[in-house]
C-alpha cells in the first residue's frame, strides 16, 4: 500500500494516498529497464557494435561492401591499406575488406553450428545426469571427465580428420569438443534447482517430472547456460578459425577468417596487413563477445 500523506482541503487536513510508483508492466518494458544501465557503458556499447557488425556481415554482407571478394586484380596485388581498399589487397589483388566481410558468413555460421551442437548435447547429458542421478549420473560424468582430459584442439583435430574437411565438419568437431562444459554446468544447475522448495511443492502438488522439468527446472537453470553459450561462441570462432588456419576449413577461394590469416603468412615481412588486419578483426569480435558475456554475467538480474 502506498504511504498516505496529509493535504489541506478547505481548512481541514485530509489523508490523500501518494501516487503509486511507476513500474514496467509489459515484458518489453522490463527488458528495456534492465538493459538501459548497460547501454550507458561505453565499453559495452562498443562491444555490442562490433558484434552487430559481424552479424550483419554474416547475414547481409552486400550492405557493408560493394566489392566482389573474389575479383582479382594482379596489377593491384599487395596494395597497402588506402581509401579505396580499407584493408589493402592480397597476393591476387582481391580486396581484403570485402573478403573479411563476406568471410563472416562462413565463420559466424560455423560458430553458431558448433555452439548449437554443444548446447543440445550438453543440455541433454546434463539434464539426464542431474535428474536421474545414481549410476547413470556416474557413468555420464566419467564420460565427460574423459572428454575434458583430452585437449580441445586435439579432440577437434581427431574428429575433423575422421569425418573430412570443410566448414561443417570443422563446426561439428568444435561443437563436440565443447559439449563437456555445457553438460557439467547444466548438471550443476539441475542438482541445485531440483532440491528447492518450489520444485518439491510442485511435485507434492501432483506435477509430473516432465512438467516439473519444463516449467520449473529448465527456465531457472537457463541463465548460467546462456552466459556459457555466449562465452563459448567466442571460443568457437577462435577454434574454427584455428582449424581453418591449419587447412581443415573451406577450400579456396572461399573466404574464412582463419584462411585469410593463413594466406598472409608468406608476406609477413613485405605485406603484414594481409594477415594482421583480418587477425585484428577476429580478435575484436572475440573480445567483444566475451565482454558482453562477462557484463551480462556480472549484472544484477
Amino acid at each position: 500500500m502506498p504511504a498516505a500523506r496529509s493535504t489541506l482541503i478547505d481548512g481541514f487536513s485530509s489523508p490523500v494516498a501518494a501516487a503509486p510508483e511507476w513500474r514496467p508492466r509489459s515484458r518489453w518494458q522490463r527488458s528495456w529497464q534492465a538493459a538501459a544501465p548497460l547501454l550507458r557503458r561505453p565499453g559495452f556499447v562498443l562491444a555490442l557494435a562490433v558484434v552487430l557488425f559481424a552479424l550483419i556481415s554474416a547475414l547481409a554482407p552486400s550492405l557493408l561492401s560493394h566489392t566482389d571478394p573474389y575479383a582479382t586484380a594482379p596489377l593491384a596485388k599487395l596494395t597497402s591499406p588506402n581509401f579505396t581498399h580499407w584493408f589493402g589487397t592480397d597476393e591476387l589483388g582481391r580486396d581484403l575488406y570485402s573478403r573479411v566481410v563476406y568471410g563472416s558468413r562462413l565463420s559466424v555460421a560455423a560458430a553458431f553450428l558448433a555452439v548449437g551442437i554443444a548446447l543440445i548435447g550438453g543440455l541433454g547429458l546434463g539434464i539426464v545426469a542431474g535428474f536421474a542421478g545414481g549410476r547413470l549420473d556416474t557413468v555420464l560424468m566419467r564420460l565427460i571427465d574423459v572428454m575434458l582430459a583430452l585437449p580441445g584442439l586435439l579432440l577437434a583435430l581427431a574428429i575433423v580428420t575422421a569425418i573430412g574437411f570443410g566448414t561443417v565438419p570443422v563446426a561439428i568437431a568444435v561443437g563436440v569438443g565443447i559439449i563437456p562444459g555445457f553438460a557439467r554446468t547444466t548438471r550443476a544447475e539441475v542438482l541445485r534447482i531440483k532440491t528447492l522448495p518450489y520444485v518439491e511443492a510442485a511435485r507434492l502438488g501432483g506435477a509430473s517430472w516432465t512438467r516439473t522439468l519444463l516449467r520449473h527446472v529448465l527456465p531457472n537453470a537457463w541463465g548460467p547456460v546462456a552466459v556459457l553459450a555466449t562465452l563459448d561462441f567466442g571460443a568457437a570462432i577462435l577454434a574454427t578459425a584455428g582449424l581453418s588456419f591449419l587447412g581443415f576449413g573451406a577450400a579456396p577461394p572461399a573466404a574464412e577468417w582463419g584462411t585469410l590469416i593463413a594466406n598472409g603468412r608468406t608476406f609477413l615481412m613485405t605485406a603484414p596487413w594481409v594477415s594482421l588486419l583480418p587477425g585484428l578483426f577476429l580478435v575484436a569480435v572475440v573480445f567483444s563477445v566475451n565482454h558482453i558475456a562477462r557484463t551480462l554475467e556480472e549484472s544484477p538480474r
